[in-house]
């Protein structure tokens, strides 16, 4: 209190100072000045190197700043300078604040740091090189950090503290399953990561002492408390989101979803139960338990029993109030009264009120001494506002110091119960570490006797540990020098074996040496295994020495027998090792005579092996002479085998080649063939193709049997030879498409053979040789000369162009009589009908006429062209010659002209119909169009193989257009005569009434249902009709094999 009157009593002198320091600033910019001012010392209080627990009351400013300011930009400026990255203590507690300002500061606090996501992440990665201390902790709380403010960046209707009702968690959904499914993975990753560092600040303190009361056990974990509060709220809402999947999803789907869970919820009960026993949280806050066993999500009802966790902060000493209440009245003064300008009245009171009633006058008297008296007054105006705006700064000033100095008041009066409060837990804690001293006291003591009887059963176990080496060593020696005389041993054995290969004498002297180094052998191994007896025995009572050294260890109250009883088994243990050494010494001199026995029957088996070797390397020279003669027979006779395979097939090769240039040669182009004699040709080189094939097989197997594959690769050479020329000379008597497609098979059929006859020459590809490319082109050609034997009718040459001739006359004499009954319709039509039924069946019958007129044109045209076209084409042959060649041709002008008569006579029938009055104007449209279709299809069968300059087929297109242009009027006339009858046909509703109207409107529109469904099914039927003419027509004609052919 006397450091508030102190001051209070200097408020009058530091004034001045301020106003003089602020020149009349402005008061938004000095609160701002002033607020950056206040957020950089409580940030640099709340963060700095010291390893000690962030106090409240700075961390609470930080908050209230960003609620102040609506965001965190000053908390980041003053965070940007400090040294984070070289300080691990100092970057652990920016963490703890920071995770507080997420928590509880401003909701865009979590924006406004998204900007530093970066820095921190490359923070967090550089503290991750460290294993252990603060650097490892502030890695993972970065991590966790980072996962914080990414969860709220996709979920922002998640405040900052997580507390949400069930109705906001719901909405966050947007009742949709897999937004749910999504939220609780998320939510899996943000618990995962609260508790890594749960779990990496409980690993890196040491939990046999009390860590809770020491201020650097405090520092690691006071940022738990946030940890906890988060936790519980996660765990929570991950309960109910799992249930609510439960109730839309199937449980196989999820199992992951399931298995995550419990893990996750053992680690936080087992962390829970753990912070719930330390000293440091049972007055901060109180931690929730968790069920012993997790909820059963496949039971729906299981939600009911589900118990949220709930996290209570007890209320402190230091009560918030008081700060708060100084951070607002910081922020807005209601206290300062507002003091009564004392200056207004001042120059009245000194000047009086004559320089505004002025009741003389001067101006009349002395105008200068006017001007003296405005100047004067101008300058008082002047100083008075002057001192009214210092005095008005003074008063604001002073209000704000006022404030400040209530605001430091209520400051230093928390400090103080703080203070008293951490006095009184000091000395809870002093009494509390007093004890824990003396217990620690007692237990040293009681160590340091341990230690030092351990350390002199330790002394003694060393000594027994240098000398259980030294005999391993000596053990070691013995092991290696038995292994080099088995090695020896080995050596002697094959040297052994090969004299007795060379001489059979050497036998029995190797027998004896090999009994000798045998008995040798088998003593060894008995000393050998008496060692390793005796060794297994120091081994295992050095385990028990060991065993009993650790019970030693453990009960410290027999000792002393212990040590009498170590001392008798090292007595032992020398005996033993006197013994091992004399049996040693042993075994050495032993290995040293029998040293001496090998080398002498070394000498003797060296002398023995070169004598058995010399007649060795005598026997070998002649084997290998004799083997070297036989080899060059061997291959004298495969190269005579081979030589005459490679003359077969260069021979081969020769037939091909001339057969391919006979098909280059002019003089080859007068030469034809049938499809039937090269089907056959096709057919015999097939058939060799298969004996090919198994004759190179044979000869692969056992290639002694030649001959059969020399005849099969000259025979197939031949067949092939033959096949291709008879292709050639079948393609100059068929089509120009087919002719090329058949030659381009030929062609392709002659290269195939030839690249396998070009395997088959060389012996390393003669395995790889493969027939099924070659064996693939004779199939193409066979089938292509199948396609071109005559089919269908299966008619002679004669009689096919006969029927040429006779449809030609049969249409023509169709069209003709045609006309003829035309003209009698029209006769009889006018000689009865009379007025505008007569008009009509005139102008019809009029363009049948002229119909009928025209396609005897288009007929005569046809004829005349398909003559020029016979005649150039056939060249020696007859007509009837050319028709049979070109069979496909003849049978487009046979269908197309029975399709003209069988039109032409439809139509008259319809036409009569029609001038009876018995029959349908549209039954006579489509048989025009029929007629059209008919006489296009004559044309182009008739003009497929016509020179484009002939007169005659511009003749025939000439007619064309008329059958079109004929057809169009017969149609136009129909459809008029059919209008102008309709018309007459007047609808006369006069004499109906109301009710008969309605009823013959229903049945027209029942009428009108029924024509439609009627008109649908009649389309589909047409399209059905026109699919199947087209199957059957392309049947009849081969257009099918034509397109596979070209193809």
């Amino acid at each position: 209190m006397d450091r508030v009157k102190s001051s209070m009593q200097q408020v009058p002198n530091a004034i001045p100072k301020v106003i003089r320091r602020t020149g009349g600033a402005n008061s938004l910019e000095l609160e701002k000045e002033n607020f950056e001012r206040g957020q950089a010392v409580s940030i640099n209080k709340a963060i700095n190197t010291q390893e000690v627990a962030v106090k409240e009351k700075h961390a609470r400013t930080c908050i209230l700043g960003t609620h102040h300011e609506k965001g965190a930009h000053t908390f980041w400026a003053a965070v940007n300078r400090l040294p984070l990255s070289s300080n691990a203590v100092l970057c652990w507690k920016f963490c703890h604040v920071f995770h507080k300002l997420l928590r509880d500061g401003h909701p865009n606090v979590i924006k406004d740091s998204m900007r530093s996501k970066a820095d921190l992440t490359d923070m967090s990665r550089m503290w991750g090189h460290l294993s252990e201390g603060y650097g490892k902790l502030c890695s993972i709380y970065l991590k966790l950090l980072i996962t914080k403010m990414e969860f709220h960046i996709k979920n922002p209707r998640f405040p900052g503290n997580l507390q949400m009702s069930n109705r906001q968690l719901d909405e966050v959904g947007e009742n949709d399953v897999n937004n749910f499914f999504q939220l609780t993975v998320e939510m899996f990753d943000y618990l995962e990561c609260e508790l890594n560092l749960f779990l990496g600040v409980f690993s890196s303190l040491d939990m046999s002492r009390s860590v809770s009361v020491t201020a650097a056990g405090q520092c690691r974990l006071a940022p738990l408390i946030q940890v906890i509060l988060d936790c519980s709220h996660l765990y929570d809402y991950t309960v109910k989101l799992l249930f609510k999947l439960h109730s839309c999803l199937p449980a196989d789907t999820l199992q992951g979803h399931r298995d995550r869970f419990q893990e996750q919820f053992r680690k936080l009960k087992s962390l829970f139960y753990r912070s719930s026993n330390l000293q440091y949280f049972k007055r901060l806050i109180q931690i929730p338990q968790l069920p012993e066993n997790p909820p059963n999500f496949l039971r729906a009802s299981a939600l009911s029993e589900h118990i949220s966790p709930v996290v209570v902060i007890p209320a402190e000493a230091s009560s918030p109030e008081s700060e708060h209440m100084v951070e607002t009245d910081d922020l807005v003064d209601t206290d300062v009264p507002v003091l009564p300008p004392p200056v207004e009245t001042k120059f009245d009171d000194l000047f009086g009120t004559s320089a505004a009633i002025d009741p003389f006058n001067f101006n009349n008297q002395n105008g200068m001494r006017k001007d003296d008296k405005d100047r004067l007054i101008e300058q008082l105006t002047r100083e008075i506002q002057a001192l009214k705006e210092e005095l008005e700064s003074f008063r604001l000033e002073s209000g704000r110091l006022c404030q400040a100095l209530r605001g430091r008041v209520s400051e230093l009066e928390a400090e103080l119960a703080e203070q008293s409060h951490l006095r009184l837990q000091a000395a809870g804690e002093s009494e509390f570490l007093k004890a824990e001293l003396d217990d620690l006291r007692r237990v040293r003591e009681d160590t340091e006797k341990e230690q030092r009887s351990l350390t002199e059963i330790e002394k003694k176990a060393q000594a027994n540990e240098q000398r259980y080496t030294k005999l391993k060593e000596k053990y070691t020696e013995l092991v290696q020098s038995h292994a080099d005389l088995l090695r020896k041993n080995a050596e002697v054995t094959r040297q052994m074996t090969v004299a007795r290969a060379a001489q059979d004498e050497v036998e029995a002297v190797r027998r004896e040496m090999q009994e000798k180094v045998k008995a040798a052998q088998e003593a060894a191994d008995r000393q050998e295994r008496d060692q390793l007896e005796q060794f297994q025995e120091l081994q295992r009572e050095l385990v028990s020495s060991r065993a009993e050294l650790d019970s030693l260890k453990t009960t410290m109250v027999s000792s002393q027998q212990s040590s009498e009883l170590l001392g008798t088994q090292l007595a032992t243990l020398e005996s033993e090792k006197a013994e091992l050494v004399l049996s040693l010494s042993k075994v050495e001199a032993e290995l040293a005579a029998q040293g001496e026995e090998l080398q002498q029957v070394q000498c003797s088996l060296v002398t023995e092996r070169e004598s058995g070797v010399k007649t060795a390397e005598t026997l070998q020279n002649q084997l290998n002479e004799k083997e070297s003669r036989e080899q060059e027979l061997e291959s004298q006779l495969v190269m005579a085998r081979w030589s005459s395979l490679q003359g077969a097939v260069e021979e081969a090769e020769k037939i091909i080649r001339d057969s391919l240039a006979q098909i280059d040669d002019p003089a080859h182009i007068s030469c034809t063939s049938s499809a039937d004699y090269l089907a056959s040709r096709c057919q015999a080189s097939l058939d060799y193709m298969d004996r090919l094939h198994s004759a190179r097989e044979a000869f692969i197997a056992d290639n002694t049997g030649v001959s059969e594959l020399v005849r099969v690769v000259t025979q197939c050479g031949h067949l092939v030879g033959d096949t291709i020329v008879q292709g050639s000379a079948t393609s100059h008597m068929v089509p120009v498409e087919q002719a090329d497609a058949l030659s381009e098979s030929v062609k392709a059929c002659g290269a195939e053979a030839l690249a396998l006859m070009g395997q088959m020459k060389q012996q390393d590809s003669l395995a790889a040789a493969d027939n099924s490319r070659l064996k693939a082109a004779l199939e193409a050609i066979l089938a292509t000369a199948e396609k071109l034997r005559p089919r269908g009718l299966e008619l002679q040459q004669g009689e096919l162009g006969d029927l040429v001739e006779q449809e030609m006359a049969a249409t023509s004499a169709a069209v003709e009589s045609a006309a003829a009954r035309i003209e009698e319709m029209l006769n009889k039509s006018r000689a009865v009908d009379t007025g505008l039924k007569m008009e009509v069946n005139e102008r019809i019958l009029a363009s049948c006429t002229e119909l009928m007129q025209a396609i005897k044109e288009l007929i005569l045209s046809s004829k005349d062209l398909q003559r020029d076209i016979v005649e150039s084409g056939r060249g020696a042959a007859s007509m009837k010659e050319f028709y049979a060649k070109n069979s496909r041709w003849t049978e487009g002008l046979i269908s197309a002209s029975k399709a003209v008569g069988w039109g032409a006579t439809v139509l008259v029938d319809a036409a009569d119909l029609v001038v009876q009055g018995k029959g349908k104007f549209e039954e006579l449209m489509v048989c025009s169009h029929e007629i059209a279709a008919s006489t296009a299809q004559l044309v182009a069968a008739s003009k497929v193989k016509a020179d484009k300059d002939s007169a005659n087929l511009h003749r025939l297109q000439q007619a064309s257009r008329g059958v079109t242009q004929a057809t169009a009027a017969v149609v136009a006339s129909t459809k008029s005569g059919k209008s102008q009858i309709e018309e007459t046909d007047t609808m006369d509703f006069s004499s109906m009434t109301l009710t008969q109207i309605k009823r013959q409107e229903m049945d027209a529109q029942v009428l009108v249902l029924e024509l439609e469904t009627r008109l649908q099914k009649e389309r589909e039927r047409l399209g059905e009709l026109r699919k199947k003419h087209y199957e059957l027509a392309g049947v009849a004609e081969g257009w099918g094999e034509e397109e596979e052919g070209t193809g």
